[in-house]
This record gives C-alpha cells, sequence and structure tokens, in this order.
C-alpha cells in the first residue's frame, strides 16, 4: 500500500443482526485529503466513521490507518485520529478550559502540553472568548470549534468530522470551513460527513452513501460530469399551464425530469422531442440551461427516481 494512503477500508460489512448498516464498501483517502461521505440518515455514514476509529467491529472486511491494522493495532490507531461526534461532544456545564483538560487527560496528556497545545488551538481557531466561559453559554458555531480543538489536542495526523456544522449558523459554517481547509493545507487528512451539498462540493472527493453502500466516489466535478453528460435545463411553467405541466413534460420523452421546488430539472436526451414540446407548448413555460451541482448528482443517484 502507498505511504500517501490515509485511510484504506476492503469490504467492509456492519451488521447488527439481519440489517447491513454497511454494506461490503472499499475506498482509500490519500494523506491531506478532504474526503466527504454523502448521503441521507442512516445511510451508514457514521456506523463507518466509528468502526474505522476502531470504535465499533466490523463484521467482516479489513481497515488501515496509516498502514496499521485497525483490529490489530487500536492503541495505535487512537494516537493517530481524532473524531468530533455528530452529537455534541463536550460537557456544557464546565467551563471551556474544563472541557480541554478533560479531553487532553483522556489523552494522558501532561497539564503542560494540554496547556501549550490548547494556546495554538485556540489561536488557530480563532476563539477569543475567556476560558472559564461555560460551554452551555456559547453559541452553537462557537461550540462546535471548541469541540474540534477538543479533537485535535493530541495532533492527530488524521481527523474524522461526522456533521461538524449541523445546526450553526452559514457564516459559521463559513469559518469552520475555512478551519478545514487549514488543516488540509498542513497536511491533516480530513474525513468529513455532510448534509450540506455546499460542503460536499468543498471536498477533494466525496463518496456517496445509500443504504450502507457506496453508489458514487469520485471529484465533484466528475461525479457531474459522468451523471450529466446531456444538457440540463431549470423549467419554470406559467401558473396557468401548471395544472398537467409536469405530466406532460415526463411524458414528452425529452430526458428524465426531476421536481425542483416550483421548477422542474430536465436531462435533454433527445433533442427533437425537447424542440417538439417547447413547440407545442409556446408560451406556458420559461427555460435556462443550468450547470448541474452535487445536489442534481445526489437526486439522481440517490435521492429518489426521475418522473
Amino acid at each position: 500500500m502507498s505511504a500517501d494512503v490515509a485511510v484504506n477500508v476492503e469490504n467492509l460489512t456492519i451488521a447488527f443482526g439481519a440489517f447491513k448498516a454497511v454494506d461490503d464498501i472499499s475506498f482509500c483517502v490519500e494523506a491531506g485529503e478532504i474526503f466527504g461521505f454523502l448521503g441521507a440518515n442512516g445511510a451508514g455514514k457514521t456506523t463507518c466513521i466509528r468502526a474505522i476509529c476502531g470504535l465499533l467491529s466490523p463484521t467482516a472486511g479489513k481497515i488501515t490507518v496509516a498502514g496499521r491494522n485497525v483490529a490489530d493495532d487500536l492503541m495505535a490507531i487512537k494516537t493517530l485520529v481524532g473524531y468530533m461526534s455528530q452529537r455534541f461532544t463536550l460537557y456544557p456545564d464546565l467551563t471551556v478550559r474544563e472541557n480541554i483538560a478533560f479531553a487532553g487527560a483522556l489523552r494522558k496528556m501532561p497539564a503542560r502540553r494540554i496547556l501549550a497545545r490548547s494556546k495554538e488551538l485556540f489561536r488557530f481557531t480563532g476563539f477569543s472568548y475567556p476560558q472559564d466561559t461555560l460551554v452551555q453559554n456559547l453559541s452553537g458555531g462557537v461550540k462546535q470549534e471548541v469541540a474540534l480543538c477538543a479533537s485535535l489536542l493530541h495532533d492527530p495526523a488524521i481527523i474524522f468530522l461526522d456533521e461538524p456544522t449541523a445546526g450553526v449558523s452559514p457564516a459559521s459554517r463559513a469559518r469552520f470551513w475555512n478551519l478545514i481547509k487549514q488543516l488540509s493545507a498542513a497536511g491533516k487528512t480530513v474525513f468529513v460527513t455532510t448534509h450540506y451539498m455546499d460542503e460536499a462540493e468543498q471536498c477533494g472527493r466525496v463518496s456517496l452513501m445509500q443504504t450502507g453502500r457506496i453508489a458514487a466516489l469520485d471529484t465533484p466535478q466528475n461525479l457531474k460530469a459522468a451523471n450529466f453528460p446531456h444538457p440540463l435545463y431549470e423549467i419554470s411553467p406559467s401558473p396557468a399551464a401548471e395544472s398537467d405541466f409536469a405530466a406532460a413534460l415526463a411524458a414528452s420523452g425529452a430526458g428524465p425530469v426531476r421536481p425542483w421546488g416550483l421548477r422542474y430539472h430536465l436531462e435533454e436526451q433527445n433533442a427533437d422531442l425537447w424542440r417538439k414540446f417547447s413547440a407545442e407548448r409556446a408560451g406556458q413555460f420559461s427555460q435556462r440551461r443550468i450547470a448541474p451541482t452535487l445536489e442534481d448528482v445526489f437526486l439522481k443517484l440517490v435521492g429518489g427516481g426521475a418522473a
């Protein structure tokens, strides 16, 4: 295996009785990469991360982290990885300083090292609140930044962030992703799960998960190009045409149609039929050609079929 591979997963299966939360998946993550797991709740993202971190035992398959087998060298793995759970992992009735000290004590870090690292990490995140502030009195975005500091305290090479920006403001999300990019630029490998398509666009590669399996894995650009080789149009029907427009558009044969709010996205796979429909329904809708997004890819592959 290449020394540049940070995480390698081979034929991983995790079953709970008859239910397979993760079903025979394989992938690798390069050192320094921002790798995204995209999928609905229950797709298997968190279960997979917990197995990579050694928190769950696989039913089958092999996981290596920085060349070490997780099953054989668990204690070494714990020094290599940092894990920020999707559930808030700090204690709200403790201060920031107490939470950081507790996280360091769990890692058996000397008090002097905890103090030095916390100063480094607070500078890195821009944390400016008094460290005697109770965590429960911080905003959601600042709490997540403190949780990130706690997960980075022992200076891991690989950081797992499980939906790190869920429930925080758009400004806090943007700030947090700036920190993620800085970690990657510093050589850290960042493995992140998210529900936000704009966040997935910022990953080097993205794995789309569905019911425990990988539906697709590639760069955002390649995923869009591979899944939308034909022109994509956004269609907006006039109010007078709405009653039968969706059915007529789907029946036109011009290509797959997907609802998009009050509009529709059409993959034009038959230009002649699209021109025919446009002529027959002239004046009943407006159209514009658009570039596909990861949300289009997700809905096509994972989020349900087209009309």
